[in-house]
């Protein structure tokens, strides 16, 4: 397959970016999207040119890392990671457009590649369990409703990869925080702090700039592990009942 390849190119977080066009060409359909690029980086290494920075690590759609608008869609054509996307999705010729999240809240590091830092701190907010609960418990010693451990499973998917607030036209990071506080809140480890943790994940999410809720739902048809949009739904009655229940105090 041959490739045009519109890449945004921007050497600091304070330079000027623009889309840069370049061809590649040579390219096997079972590759996938980010062994493409790496192509395309060892012909620039060949010619004398810097390389695309892109974020990546275990390139298996795990850890997230992975962040690429392409052609307007978060992780490209198909429901999955750009890592776990294949060039069999394109035809040869096509022109295709990469670009890094679009969020003010993910700036611009270099290319492609942009700090999702804010994640992290919503989950040093409170998507931990920090009450003493001493030595760890007998794996069957507290029983769990099947349902919430398939509501807890479903959410714990989450690989934190910053697809949803790609995807929101508000830069929303809703669906992300939902995850991990609705995570928590269906296990019986996490209810001491249910209230707490949803009201502090909330304040810090606010805190970071990200772009308010509307319910579109872009972010869920975005997701590749398929968080589902409800989840933003029970989060925000967790954080009306956390708030019923004295949090308002706490402002």
């Amino acid at each position: 397959m041959k490739l045009n390849l519109r890449v945004w190119r921007q050497q600091t977080p304070d330079a000027p970016g623009a889309m840069v066009t370049y061809e590649v060409d040579g390219i096997s359909r079972d590759m996938s999207f980010l062994e493409m690029l790496d192509t395309l980086n060892e012909d620039l290494t060949v010619r004398g040119e810097e390389p695309v920075a892109f974020d990546h690590d275990c390139r298996e759609g795990i850890c997230g890392a992975c962040s690429l608008v392409i052609n307007g869609e978060a992780h490209g054509p198909e429901r999955t990671t750009a890592c776990q996307l294949h060039m069999r999705s394109f035809r040869d010729g096509d022109t295709i457009d990469v670009e890094p999240w679009r969020a003010a809240a993910f700036p611009v590091v270099k290319d492609l590649v942009v700090d999702r830092s804010a994640f992290d701190r919503i989950i040093q907010a409170g998507g931990y369990i920090t009450a003493p609960t001493g030595s760890a418990p007998e794996a069957h010693a507290t029983a769990v409703p099947k349902p919430d451990a398939d509501r807890a499973f479903e959410h714990a998917e989450c690989i934190g990869c910053g697809a949803c607030v790609a995807a929101c036209p508000n830069g929303s990071a809703m669906l992300f925080t939902s995850a991990k506080v609705n995570h928590l809140g269906a296990l019986p480890q996490g209810s001491p702090e249910r209230e707490s943790r949803v009201l502090d994940m909330v304040a810090a999410m606010d805190d970071e700039g990200f772009g308010g809720c509307t319910l579109t739902g872009e972010c869920a048809t975005a997701c590749p592990k398929g968080i589902p949009l409800p989840s933003i739904t029970a989060m925000n009655r967790e954080w009306l009942r956390a708030l019923r229940k004295g949090g308002a105090a706490r402002d």
